[in-house]
């Protein structure tokens, strides 16, 4: 998934469009992998047009069909979510740049994609992500008083409440299967 990011975004740049990398891929990255998205989420930051989108594309042999864009070697394929770039009712999203191979990517923060996981969890009861969330949290330093604040702006305190307990208790079990070796 990171080198479809890497040409992507290459391509993207070469193409003068800017783009976040945002959903799953960002989880998949900031997971080393121990979340698999099968897609690659990019939101658009500057006025393009279909055909400069299809034409970047393509020149890294992906092709558009329907609303997304296929490789013949890539498992995964490339959407372009209409914006704004958000989470939740958040709309100051600050994207960070990412190196993949010496390559700079546009993608969500930690904290950011930690909360994009979140916000399925809150409105969609979705667990997975809550687990995503808490691994994205114990691998990178993510300002917890931060989120519990945009949680509750969220009206999603209670669930707040058992994402902070996930990442307590399993923090709790790293240190001391660390001190037991």
């Amino acid at each position: 998934m990171s080198d479809v990011a890497r040409c992507v975004a290459t391509a993207l740049k070469a193409a003068d469009i800017r783009a976040v990398l945002t959903g799953g891929a960002c989880a998949s990255l900031y997971t080393r992998g121990g979340y698999k998205s099968s897609d690659l989420d990019f939101i658009i930051q500057n006025v393009v047009s279909g055909t400069q989108l299809d034409r970047a594309m393509a020149s890294i042999g992906f092709r558009r069909v329907g609303n997304q864009y296929e490789h013949p070697d890539a498992p995964f394929f490339v959407e372009f979510p209409a914006g704004p770039l958000g989470i939740g009712g958040d709309l100051h999203i600050q994207p960070v740049e990412y190196r993949i191979k010496g390559t700079v990517v546009s993608i969500l923060s930690a904290a950011d994609s930690c909360r994009d996981r979140l916000v399925a969890f809150y409105h969609w009861n979705d667990r997975q992500a809550l687990r995503v969330a808490v691994s994205i949290a114990l691998r990178h330093q993510v300002n917890l008083i931060s989120i519990r604040k945009w949680s509750e702006r969220e009206g999603a305190r209670s669930k707040y409440e058992e994402f902070i307990s996930e990442v307590r208790q399993l923090a709790a079990q790293r240190r001391a299967r660390r001190r037991s070796r």
